[in-house]
């Protein structure tokens, strides 16, 4: 909801969620994490891998993702596959890769 005096500028609960979200992006291994399934719907061992790091910190990383719905889970049997959560998360993405990359 936006603020009725400034209708251009949201509420403080959203405003909040908004910089948890933030947040989110501002950490280099989730980064990494999210450039990986930009590739292909993976599981932990295969995100291991691309990312050169342990399974219990990609493990860790991915729970913080999965809880601000960045990257969504499927199991088949044992494994769990993740990938981009949705096309906005792939938009936010690309946008700030696309900022970063601007001379």
């Amino acid at each position: 909801m936006m603020d009725e005096k400034h209708p251009l500028v949201p509420n403080d609960e959203i405003i909040y969620d908004m910089a948890e979200l933030f947040k989110i992006f501002g950490d280099t291994t989730r980064i990494k994490i999210l450039c990986a399934l930009f590739l292909k719907e993976m599981c932990v061992s295969e995100i291991t891998e691309e990312v050169g790091m342990t399974q219990s910190a990609v493990s860790h990383q991915l729970r913080i993702l999965r809880h601000f719905r960045l990257v969504l889970l499927r199991r088949k049997g044992r494994l769990s596959y993740y990938s981009i959560g949705d096309n906005h998360v792939k938009k936010i993405f690309l946008m700030a890769m696309e900022h970063t990359q601007e001379p």
